[in-house]
């Protein structure tokens, strides 16, 4: 087996010139030879580097808007060629194949085409073909070729390269080859999953998803499951995209608790102050509030034991009265679109607590795929983007909701679609007041969220139950009457529900016969 094999030769062509100039002179230092096409060609030009054209190589010139310039025997043999098979090397000096000992290549910027919006014609020629070709020839050819596809690796080479006196060894081109398969199928991904959106085809044959990894994480769920963080390149705000400005790692733990609570405080517009806290991925207390100070407070007072450890999520920048609500007792996580100089300057003092910023809130409505793994296969659907507006919800009771009620059935409902099923969301002046989740049975559920209450209520001291003149939220159909009678027997007055249930006549007449107000959505939010 070939180990080390000095670099004599090297083919660059890149549309990303980022530190070119440099490994160019760095390569050229070092005695190597400079081959290159187009733009990369006069960029190393310019920079005072001696480089060789391919066209000059093969005896063709670049063609069809630059279409085809390296699908060549005399490049793609110079990276296939065994060194040290005597017929390939007899055949590269038949035809006048030099060897190629070093590929860089990064690719035509598709992804960046399509998220900046290009149109279809557009996008089709930002897909490279001859960097594909080139790079798996090269990656395949391991033995003898080193593949550097990225511009983070180009220190890497160059610091091998001193360390093997020129050469690089087979361990490194391996892990260069690795990359570069990577980096190609990423790219195929791309391309093929933009494809599908622009056909309109929900269900292709094949799908493929790739990420590029972000972050080596200490462990996953529990210390016993290794686990790594990648991010798709998507732009919306969210937890990939967050700069992290203090504190300790985010875990695995703690960024899938976290996604969770900018997603759902990402629901509530800038225009009023929310929040929302996390635990487990599930809500523990969420509301809006004249500040943000006093959002985070009433949130608080929902289930003051859960929140212990949570994340905190904030759809305002973060200011100095919040930071010092929160740092009262122990957070994990808060998320917010921005923290002024003096709620930083508070979280200073506490130098565990991870404080992210994202820039914005999510879209809510904007598309884009939930893809969950199962044995054998994943599971692939569209993100849960459904909203439903006043006009769409259907009263159904003889007494309909009042003005107070209606924004308060509309936020439990949104609340409701971020709690795993089965969920039961009580309301009440724009905050929770209790909710059930995972429940098995609806009706433990509304049982469970009262309970929590009813504690809650005790614990601040109050003689009256939280949930008293509520409204509830049920993420799906009540199949039987014990559920909304449950909530009935809490104290709520008014709810939004699906609707959809064999049994609805009977659910109807059960609130009637209670006096409360329902609505049906018409819509589901299970989240399992």
């Amino acid at each position: 087996m070939t180990d080390l094999v000095p670099l004599r030769r090297a083919l660059i062509s890149v549309s990303d010139k980022t530190g070119l100039e440099d490994l160019g002179r760095a390569l050229a230092d070092r005695g190597v030879e400079l081959l290159s096409t187009g733009g990369t060609a006069r960029a190393l030009r310019d920079a005072g580097l001696e480089v060789q054209d391919v066209s000059d190589v093969t005896g063709f010139p670049e063609m069809m808007d630059g279409r085809v310039k390296t699908l060549h025997p005399k490049v793609h043999g110079g990276l296939l060629a065994l060194r040290d098979d005597d017929s390939h090397v007899a055949a590269m000096t038949e035809h006048g194949i030099g060897a190629i000992d070093l590929l860089v290549v990064n690719l035509y910027p598709f992804e960046s085409a399509v998220a900046g919006g290009a149109d279809y014609d557009t996008a089709i020629e930002n897909i490279d073909i001859g960097g594909p070709a080139m790079i798996r020839a090269a990656a395949k050819n391991h033995r003898f070729v080193s593949v550097v596809t990225d511009v983070e690796d180009y220190d890497a080479l160059l610091s091998e390269l001193d360390a093997q006196d020129g050469a690089t060894s087979y361990a490194f081109r391996q892990r260069l080859a690795l990359t570069a398969y990577a980096r190609t199928g990423a790219y195929d991904a791309a391309v093929s999953g933009w494809m599908a959106d622009a056909l309109g085809d929900a269900a292709p044959r094949r799908r493929v998803v790739a990420g590029r990894l972000s972050q080596t994480l200490r462990y996953g769920e529990n210390p016993h499951q290794s686990a790594a963080f990648y991010t798709d390149g998507a732009t919306r705000p969210g937890i990939a995209t967050a700069r992290q400005l203090q504190g300790k790692e985010l875990s695995y733990n703690n960024i899938n608790d976290t996604d969770a609570a900018f997603e759902l405080v990402s629901e509530f517009s800038a225009d009023a102050p929310a929040c929302a806290i996390i635990k487990h991925a599930n809500p523990c207390g969420v509301a809006t509030g004249a500040t943000l100070a006093e959002a985070y407070s009433r949130a608080f007072d929902c289930d003051r034991t859960s929140a212990f450890g949570g994340i905190v999520a904030l759809n305002r920048p973060l200011d100095r009265a919040t930071a010092e609500a929160i740092t009262e007792i122990f957070t994990e996580v808060v998320i917010a679109p921005e923290a002024d100089e003096d709620a930083r300057a508070i979280f200073a003092a506490k130098k565990n607590l991870r404080l992210l910023v994202t820039g914005g809130l999510a879209d809510p409505a904007a598309a884009g795929l939930a893809i969950r793994q199962v044995s054998g296969g994943f599971l692939v659907q569209d993100r849960d983007t459904g909203r439903v507006g006043p006009d769409a919800l259907r009263v159904v009771t003889r007494r309909a909701p009042s003005e107070a009620e209606m924004p308060d059935l509309r936020m439990a409902w949104t609340v409701a679609k971020h709690v795993k099923s089965n969920a039961i969301v009580y309301v009440k002046d724009g905050a929770t007041v209790g909710i059930g989740a995972g429940q098995m049975s609806r009706v433990d559920s509304t049982r469970i969220a009262a309970r929590k209450s009813a504690d809650m209520a005790e614990a601040l001291g109050l003689d009256t139950a939280l949930t008293q003149g509520a409204v509830v939220a049920s993420d799906a159909f009540f199949p039987f009457p014990d559920g909304l009678l449950a909530a009935a027997e809490a104290g709520a007055k008014a709810v939004i529900q699906p609707g959809g249930a064999m049994r609805d006549d009977e659910v109807i007449a059960a609130a009637d016969e209670a006096g409360l107000a329902m609505v049906f959505t018409g819509m589901r939010h299970f989240r399992h």
